[in-house]
């Protein structure tokens, strides 16, 4: 459900405050070279092994991830492969692993991923999706961005530390889910029936990545998702008693669908401020500087109901999403026959809530909106959960700074930002553990934001030096 997004990059258009720099990709990784050999074997596995919905293939990457975890001395009593159904017909799994503390003195740690992809077609490529690729100073593949490489990165640096004989003081918990990008069932159960096994303070999030470059090689800044809008789909349907075609009635159902998706176009939320979008909002009114966009988000800032303001921020393609919740039409479907008036037209209409908000209360302002010719109904399948915004942990942010201004410079900025998507995260902030999605790997705004797309990509050293943040961040909080 959620892309793989480099936070840093919605700021691609920033030219104040962010000095240029060289190119990022090809600056040498400090990953010592046979950890870079072993990182790339694994990852070429992953990438390899198709794990779409429907292929069966998901076992095999909590397979290849498991047995790193278990040559690296991890008891199979730690590791455990979950299988389970989500879509109907796609047999999936989840992985959860427990490197256990010998002395702990501080409570469990979750690192959160997923192991499926979307599916990507060998005819719409430039090369086949499933054949790991490295070209160009780029690894390529389906899941290269799209959480393969966090998977990897957080699992890498893990087997890294337990070869150097590190101690964490808190056990860290894994937990890879095999249908993120669908239902999210292995989120559901992970936090709620197989809680025993992933209980934790918090959770960090490699599906996300807060690093990004501009094509001038700006540094972006690290934008750390705390929060996430709820994501719920809705059906609008007409109905009518239709009849011939050659007799046209005054209604119709296709029409009067068609009228509720254009007030639906037009329709703005009211704008909402939460701690973790004012803290983004303050970073990018300093980025903006006296443009007319920095001006439109201080004056939002000053005044939050300050409705004018507010839909200038949301007007800039940098900013939709980030000032309420937003709803879209995505796909119609209505008549049954091209000699016969519409008996019934549905439209999907899918929502991203803003935290806080309950999606009932968004189906009633939809209801309101489309008129009572219109029937709004949520998505039987799947009802979305509002979840609150991951309090400002000192620890995490302090690990995150840490470990990415080693990597990418003093100078880089580090600060929250709310995610427009979902991600196995929200399930478990919706049961009380908070997460941040940290993921350090980059790309180059607008060019590698290629997630869920054609030809995905990741460059070299994002990945090598995501491995060494990772380590970076577990010795920080883990010791």
């Amino acid at each position: 459900m959620m892309k793989r997004v480099f936070a840093g990059l919605m700021l691609a258009t920033c030219a104040v405050a962010i000095q240029a720099a060289p190119d990022p990709r090809k600056a040498p990784s400090p990953l010592p070279a046979p950890w870079q050999a072993r990182t790339r074997e694994l990852f070429k596995q992953v990438i390899e092994t198709p794990s779409v919905e429907g292929r069966g293939q998901t076992q095999k990457v909590a397979k290849l991830l498991a047995d790193q975890f278990r040559a690296a001395g991890i008891p199979e009593s730690d590791i455990h492969i979950m299988p389970y159904d989500a879509l109907p017909g796609d047999h999936t799994a989840a992985l959860i692993v427990r490197w256990r503390s010998p002395k702990a003195t501080k409570k469990p740690m979750l690192i959160l991923g997923h192991m499926d992809v979307v599916e990507a077609k060998r005819e719409d490529w430039k090369f086949d999706p499933f054949v790991f690729r490295e070209q160009d100073g780029y690894f390529l593949g389906r899941g290269s961005s799209d959480m393969k490489n966090g998977d990897v990165a957080t699992t890498m640096a893990a087997i890294k530390l337990m070869s150097e004989g590190f101690k964490p003081n808190r056990d860290i918990i894994f937990f890879y889910s095999g249908d993120e990008e669908t239902r999210g069932v292995g989120a559901t159960l992970g936090s709620t029936k197989w809680r025993n096994l992933t209980e934790a303070e918090f959770g960090l999030n490699a599906d996300g990545g807060c690093m990004g470059f501009d094509e001038k090689f700006r540094n972006l800044g690290c934008a750390v998702s705390t929060a996430e809008k709820t994501f719920q789909t809705y059906f609008l349907t007409t109905r009518n008693p239709g009849g011939h075609s050659s007799r046209p009635r005054p209604d119709n159902a296709i029409y009067d669908l068609a009228d509720a998706l254009e007030k639906l176009r037009t329709h703005r939320f009211t704008p909402m401020l939460n701690p973790v979008s004012r803290a983004y909002f303050e970073q990018r009114a300093k980025q903006e500087g006296d443009n007319a966009l920095g001006r439109n988000i201080r004056a939002w800032l000053a005044d939050p109901n300050n409705g004018a303001a507010a839909d200038a921020v949301e007007a800039d393609p940098l900013e939709v999403g980030h000032t309420r919740t937003r709803c879209v039409a995505t796909m119609l479907s209505g008549g049954h026959a091209d000699n016969a008036l519409p008996q019934s037209a549905t439209a999907t209409v899918n929502c991203r809530i803003m935290p806080g908000v309950e999606p009932k209360a968004v189906q009633a302002e939809l209801q309101a909106m489309a008129g009572p010719k219109v029937e709004v109904k949520p998505d039987p399948n799947y009802i979305g959960e509002s979840t609150p915004a991951s309090p400002l942990r000192p620890d995490v942010f302090n690990a995150v700074t840490k470990a990415i201004r080693s990597l990418y410079g003093a100078s880089t900025d580090v600060y929250p930002v709310m995610s427009t998507g979902a991600s196995d995260g929200s399930f478990f902030r919706a049961k009380g553990i908070p997460v941040y999605d940290i993921d350090s790997s980059y790309g180059i705004s607008p060019i590698d934001e290629r997630a869920h797309g054609l030809d995905e990509r990741v460059p070299v050293n994002a990945m090598y030096n995501d491995v060494v943040y990772w380590t970076m961040v577990y010795k920080s909080l883990a010791s």
